[in-house]
C-alpha cells in the first residue's frame, strides 16, 4: 500500500465532528460506494467537514481488523480535499491490535488518531492507562492522538482529568481528548489542563452541548451531526454572538423527549 501524502500538522480541533455512520448492506457487509456520497452531504448540506471514523456511533469495535481498515483508508481517499480532518479511532482490546490500526492510519493519510481505554482488563490506574496510551502512539508518533473518554461504554471510570496528568511526557504527540461523560466538575479540569496547553478538547454528549460549550470545550464530536450539524452549527453561531436564548432554545430542539 503507497503512503497517501501527509497532510500538514492541524491546529486544535474545533467546531463539529461528526461521529460517522458505517454504511453496510442488508447482509452486513461493508458498502464503501456510500462513503464519498457521504462526505457530500456533511459538506454541503451539514457544513460539518470533520469526522471521527470507526468510533461508537461507527461500531468500530464490532468490526474486524479488515473492515476497521477498509473503511479507515476509504474514508482518507474520498476526504481528500473535502475534509478538513479524518480522525480515526483505532481502540481495540488487544494493544497490538491498536498498534496495528494506529500505524495503518498513518499509511493510508489519517490527519489524527484516538483511542478509547481497553474495557475488559481494564487499567486499575490512570498510569496504566496513561502507558497504554503511549504504547499506541509510539507506532504512528506523526499523528496527533486524542484519548477517548467514554465511561459508560467502557466501564472504566478513571477521571479523565488525572490521566491527562503528565501525559505530554509520555506522549509527545499527545493534543487533546473526545471526553463524553457528564461529570462537569472533571470536564472544567480538563477544559483548564487542555487550554493552557494549546489543546484540543471535543465533547460527546450532543445533549449538553451548550453546557460545555459554555465551559469552554474547543469542538464536539457526535452521532447527530451527521444529519442535525446544520441546527447545532446554528446554536453555536447564536452562542458565540451573545444570544444564549436563541441557543438555548435550540440546544433544547437538539434534545430528545
Amino acid at each position: 500500500m503507497d503512503k497517501r501524502e501527509m497532510s500538514p500538522v492541524a491546529g486544535p480541533i474545533s467546531g463539529l465532528v461528526a461521529a460517522t455512520f458505517t454504511p453496510l448492506t442488508p447482509q452486513g457487509d461493508l458498502n464503501l460506494a456510500l462513503i464519498g456520497q457521504y462526505i457530500d452531504y456533511l459538506v454541503e448540506k451539514q457544513g460539518v467537514r470533520t469526522v471521527f471514523v470507526n468510533g461508537t456511533t461507527g461500531e468500530g469495535c464490532s468490526l474486524n481488523l479488515e473492515e476497521r481498515k477498509q473503511v479507515a483508508e476509504e474514508w482518507c481517499r474520498q476526504g481528500k480535499g473535502k475534509l478538513d480532518q479524518v480522525i480515526i479511532h483505532v481502540g481495540c482490546l488487544s494493544l497490538k491490535d491498536s498498534q496495528e490500526l494506529a500505524r495503518h492510519a498513518a499509511v493510508v493519510g489519517a490527519d489524527a488518531i484516538s483511542l478509547i481505554s481497553p474495557f475488559f482488563f481494564k487499567p486499575t490506574s490512570a498510569e496504566a492507562l496513561r502507558v497504554f496510551l503511549r504504547e499506541v502512539a509510539s507506532t504512528a508518533p506523526e499523528l496527533p492522538l486524542y484519548y477517548y473518554h467514554i465511561p459508560t461504554m467502557t466501564g472504566v471510570n478513571l477521571e479523565a482529568r488525572e490521566v491527562l496528568e503528565g501525559i505530554e511526557k509520555q506522549v509527545p504527540s499527545f493534543k487533546g481528548l473526545k471526553f463524553s461523560g457528564t461529570d462537569l466538575m472533571d470536564l472544567g479540569q480538563c477544559v483548564c489542563y487542555c487550554r493552557s496547553r494549546g489543546w484540543a478538547l471535543m465533547y460527546g454528549v450532543d445533549e449538553q452541548l451548550l453546557g460545555a460549550v459554555s465551559m469552554g470545550v474547543t469542538g464536539a464530536v457526535g452521532s447527530t451531526y451527521n444529519y442535525l450539524g446544520s441546527v447545532a452549527n446554528s446554536m453555536l453561531g447564536a452562542f458565540d454572538s451573545g444570544n444564549i436564548a436563541l441557543a438555548r432554545t435550540i440546544q433544547v430542539c437538539l434534545t430528545p423527549p
